[in-house]
């Protein structure tokens, strides 16, 4: 099933319930999903990657947007973005766990032959090529950067 599909269920689902945090969630999802696809002009599906790296970014907003608020002292307005973030984090697959990346990274280290900073951007390809929309840059980031000290 595409993830448009699953997202006007969910929809459907969230409007059956009132839960009104989900539906504006669920909007943004399909909104962006249609701004995507009509982009290049062409009424065209959107790979699946294409729509994890949507996803991903929307969550990224949203998680953005409530550490904002929250240090600003808003938690009114950062707990409607961490609900809404996982609402979309929902349709993401499963995030691979911090072992696993730098599982990943030390392999990818390994294989590029980095040993400093400047080869920092080699190895964040490799991992992120790895990853797939399973893991966070920031976390991928994080890890290389404690690796290539």
């Amino acid at each position: 099933m595409s993830l448009s599909v699953q997202i006007m269920d969910a929809m459907k689902t969230a409007m059956k319930s009132k839960d009104s945090i989900a539906l504006q969630a669920l909007r943004s999802v399909k909104s962006a999903i249609l701004i995507a696809q009509t982009a290049s002009g062409a009424k065209k599906e959107l790979t699946e990657d294409e729509e994890i790296k949507i996803l991903q970014k929307l969550v990224k907003q949203r998680k953005d947007s409530a550490t904002i608020f929250a240090e600003q002292g808003r938690a009114d307005l950062a707990d409607p973005e961490i609900s809404e973030a996982a609402v979309i984090e929902q349709f993401l697959p499963e995030q691979l766990s911090d072992e696993a990346v730098t599982k990943m990274v030390d392999e990818a280290i390994a294989q590029t032959g980095a040993s400093s900073m400047a080869d920092m951007g080699k190895v964040m390809g490799v991992v992120n090529g790895k990853a797939a929309g399973r893991a966070d840059g920031k976390t991928i980031s994080i890890i290389v950067k404690s690796r290539l000290v």
